[in-house]
């Protein structure tokens, strides 16, 4: 670019001396405006260049200040006189000291300026998560770039009016030195050395500047080339993943849709999904882990100092994946099964709804355990699957059977006729569980392939036990055991109905009598005519007759079809009653 300016203005005077005119007052306006124009610019350059030659000028006026105060000091004979030069040396001095501290921390050649920023701790991009640092780590080499090149071309553009101004200055101290005109030829001439220090000291940090920025700049490119590169493998990679993965996703699904196709057992359905699901994301992780860990080793490495900790640290979360294991292996647990889970006292009583690798999560129904114990039902109940190495867990409906036992107690009184109780409480079991007894021994009858089944007795079945308050008939039936509290409130009603139709059956149950008149107590003999002992109230709490006490002279059963212990309705047969009859699933 010098080289065209100085080009250009050697044309130019060439024209003019070729016309033997010079128009020195336009050369002085374009002399002074460029002058002008670099003192008044905002170049850094510039600054830096005025700082340099002040910190020059302040160092000659320091060596100065010096040399006169040593010959000052030197003067063996000192008057007033010397003494207070000497003593305004002396200040000046350390003014010109701190002038010189001041400006020596940024008036230091042009280093500022010159250098360079490092380039290094470049990332390395080895996973999708780092092309997000990569292509910051590019942005920032390529504002760097645009930095070296701004100060680039800010040091260009002051290089040109300094070399302008050398120019001008030159050919107007020639012409006022052929004009004969001192002052102003030693006006320019001075000019021209100040500028010709100012373009030397600026063209020797240009060149600088060039060789620098030219490695520089090859440095930028390489690594940008190499981070592009590794970007590029990335999402290459991160593609082919994101497409195995959806192959992946594609063909679980399909096996899904031809399981629920072909199988009909939605247990079983169930049951695949889940190791299909499981099966997907192990290789999922498998294929991430083999694709992005550079290392394997390190890994095991980290697993294998870290599993000792974590074995007593997660022991519950191990449990409970090893027992998930159990469970959808062991197939002693399915999800639609009902359960019975005993934990520090509770029960609790439900369906199973699902069964995740940490824990089964079961729905609370309403079930003889919530009427008896709970009081609530209808609850999510959350079980983690170490539980079936400690706890209790009963299931209702293990391998294929939907029946359970159920028995009804009901107590009558000592003098009731036992053998018929039996008998009707036998003959009602039979009737409402005779469908489920059949399930039942079908279902008996396929898995003595599985487990010893010998002399296993199906049938309804009750018994008479002694008690302290009367004889307990204890009736044993089978059940769906979704059904239970339905069949056993139909039963127990029926058990009521056809206990208080008898005369020789007392339903008993722990009551208080009233004796008004005397007697026994006991309301099914003879009245006999008590002696005048007043009122007697009498506790019983042994079993009793229902029967009423009656008044004297008054038969003692003046309603005979009245039920004892019922209304004032006598009982019909009820035939047209629905007991509730609860086909298997």
């Amino acid at each position: 670019m010098r080289r065209f300016v100085v080009g250009v203005v050697c044309a130019v005077l060439g024209v003019v001396w070729a016309s033997d005119t010079i128009d020195a007052p336009s050369l002085e306006s374009k002399l002074e405006k460029i002058t002008q124009d670099i003192t008044q610019s905002n170049n850094a350059w510039y600054k830096q260049y005025t700082n340099i030659k002040a910190l020059e000028s302040l160092l000659q006026e320091i060596r100065h200040t010096e040399k006169e105060l040593e010959r000052l000091e030197s003067i063996e004979d000192k008057n007033s006189r010397v003494s207070s030069q000497i003593l305004q040396y002396k200040n000046t001095l350390q003014t010109l000291q701190r002038q010189r501290d001041i400006l020596d921390s940024y008036a230091k050649n042009y280093s500022q300026l010159l250098e360079l920023p490092n380039i290094k701790d470049v990332p390395h991009v080895s996973n999708p998560i780092l092309i997000i640092s990569g292509y910051s780590f590019i942005k920032t080499l390529q504002e760097n770039q645009h930095t070296i090149e701004s100060n680039a071309q800010n040091l260009k553009e002051i290089l040109d009016l300094a070399n302008q101004r050398y120019e001008l200055a030159q050919i107007l101290n020639d012409y006022y030195i052929d004009e004969r005109n001192a002052p102003k030829a030693r006006e320019y001439q001075i000019q021209s050395i100040e500028a010709l220090q100012m373009l030397q000291s600026l063209e020797s940090a240009q060149q600088i500047l060039e060789t620098s920025y030219s490695i520089y700049s090859k440095e930028i490119e390489s690594a940008i080339a190499s981070l592009e590169s590794e970007i590029k493998e990335q999402i290459v990679k991160m593609v082919y993943i994101v497409v195995a993965i959806m192959a992946i996703f594609i063909i679980a699904l399909f096996i899904k849709i031809a399981l629920r196709k072909y199988i009909l057992d939605s247990n079983r359905v169930y049951t695949a999904n889940k190791i299909i699901n499981i099966f997907n994301l192990s290789l999922i992780v498998i294929i991430l882990l083999f694709a992005y860990l550079e290392n394997v080793s390190y890994l095991v490495a980290i697993l294998g100092f870290a599993s000792a900790g974590l074995a007593i640290a997660m022991k519950d979360l191990f449990m409970s994946v090893l027992g998930w294991f159990v469970i959808v292996l062991g197939g002693s647990i399915h999800v639609g099964d009902r359960v019975r889970v005993v934990k520090d006292g509770a029960v609790y009583v439900g369906d199973v709804l699902d069964i995740s690798v940490l824990r089964m999560t079961i729905y609370e129904d309403i079930t003889l355990t919530s009427y008896m114990e709970n009081r609530r039902a209808g609850r999510i109940i959350f079980i983690p699957n170490n539980y079936i190495f400690t706890t209790l867990l009963a299931n209702y409906t293990h391998a294929g059977l939907k029946t359970v036992w159920d028995g009804i107690d009901i107590s009558i009184t000592f003098d009731s006729n036992y053998k018929k109780a039996l008998s009707i409480a036998t003959e009602i079991g039979k009737k409402y569980s005779k469908g489920y007894t059949e399930v039942t021994r079908k279902r008996m009858e396929r898995l003595k392939d599985r487990f010893s089944l010998r002399n296993i007795n199906l049938e309804t079945r009750a018994f008479c036990m002694l008690e302290p308050n009367g004889i307990r008939i204890s009736l044993w039936y089978h059940v769906n055991s979704y059904a239970i509290m339905t069949l056993r409130s139909t039963i127990s009603g029926e058990l009521i109905e056809a206990f208080l139709r008898e005369e020789d059956i007392q339903i008993a149950y722990p009551t208080t009598k009233v004796v008004p008149t005397g007697g026994d107590g006991r309301g099914n003999k003879p009245f006999i005519e008590p002696q005048p002992l007043g009122v007697n109230m009498t506790n019983t709490p042994t079993s009793v007759s229902l029967s009423s006490t009656s008044a004297p002279n008054t038969p003692s059963n003046t309603a005979p079809g009245r039920p004892r212990g019922g209304g004032d309705t006598p009982f019909v047969d009820n035939k047209d009653l629905d007991h509730g009859h609860f086909p298997i699933s």
